[in-house]
Order: structure tokens, then sequence, then C-alpha cells
């Protein structure tokens, strides 16, 4: 598939965004979406987790997915597995942000401390604490556990034949660029 240009993400209408854990996806669909006036939708924070940590049923999720990107207009700063597919067929352009581990764990170790620290809610006014961290639901594990695989799907598609074009972004200095270019 061909990778996709700056006009083309100027152009896209609905944009999906992929990268690892700590890549700094919401903050990147946010920045987009006040550049380019489009909704966002922050997928853990609207799709994923309810109070409490609870993680929403997957057939809801689905439906809430659906009811988003059936809509003209999008931004998503993820997609999770179970309904990716359907959100890809509808996306004009996903945005990969691709950025080395060390980079993105530095992130996440800074985001989840100062989230511990301040007590900033996040996903639907959860609160992440030093308990969660260090447990078995542990962001940080979550980085480690799913890094590869995501960096190896986002591959695929920027090496597919066909398909959804990728805004491939390698790191945020690049990414600063194409919103300068968007303004």
């Amino acid at each position: 598939m061909p990778l996709a240009t700056i006009a083309d993400l100027r152009a896209a209408r609905r944009v999906l965004f992929h990268g690892v854990t700590g890549s700094g996806k919401s903050t990147a669909a946010t920045r987009l979406g006040e550049t380019l006036d489009l909704p966002v939708t922050l997928v853990d924070e609207e799709i994923g987790w309810l109070p409490g940590w609870i993680n929403r049923e997957t057939a809801e999720q689905d439906q809430l997915a659906d009811a988003i990107t059936a809509q003209p207009v999008w931004v998503l700063d993820s997609a999770y597995s179970s309904y990716r597919p359907l959100v890809m067929e509808r996306a004009d352009v996903i945005v990969g942000l691709d950025y080395p581990r060390l980079l993105t764990l530095a992130r996440l170790l800074r985001r989840t401390i100062s989230r511990i620290v301040r007590r900033t809610p996040t996903c639907n006014g959860n609160v992440e604490t030093w308990g969660r961290t260090l447990g078995k639901d542990s962001i940080i594990r979550w980085h480690f556990r799913t890094f590869a695989r995501k960096r190896a799907w986002l591959r695929e598609q920027i090496a597919a034949d066909e398909g959804t074009p990728v805004l491939w972004v390698r790191h945020p200095r690049q990414w600063e660029a194409v919103l300068r270019a968007l303004r």
C-alpha cells in the first residue's frame, strides 16, 4: 500500500492512530483533531474502560466503535483488536506512531508516575496507583507484552499491497513537523 502523505492526512476525514503503549497516541490525536477541526474519540476513555477499572464488554465496545466510525468525520486514538478491521475499512488514513522502545517506555513511565503522584483521573475517572502499576494489570507490563506485536502490525500495514494508507511517523519531531505543515 502506498504510504500516506501530509496531503492525504489534510484531506482525511476519518483518521485512526496506531502505536505502542506510551507513544502518545491520545495527545497526537487530540492535536490533530484541533488542527483539522475533527472530533476525537479517546478509545480507552470512551469505549474501553468503565469506572472502577472495569473493562467494557467486547460486544458493547464493538457497538460503540461501529456507531462512532459510521459518522462522516472522526479521529480515533486507537482501535482494539475486536473492532480494528471495521475501523480500518472506514478510515481514510492511519497515522502510525512507530517510535523507539526506550522513548515510548520513558514517556509511559513519566506519564504514569505523574498520574499517580497527582492522582490525575483517567479513563472514566479511574486513578492509577502504585499497586496497580506494579501489579498484574500494570500498564508498564502491558507495554512490554504488546510492544513487538503492535509494532509488527503497523509494519505489516505499511508493507501491504493494499489497504488503508499509513502516514509512518518514526519520531515525535517528525509528528511536530506534520502538524506544522498542516497548519
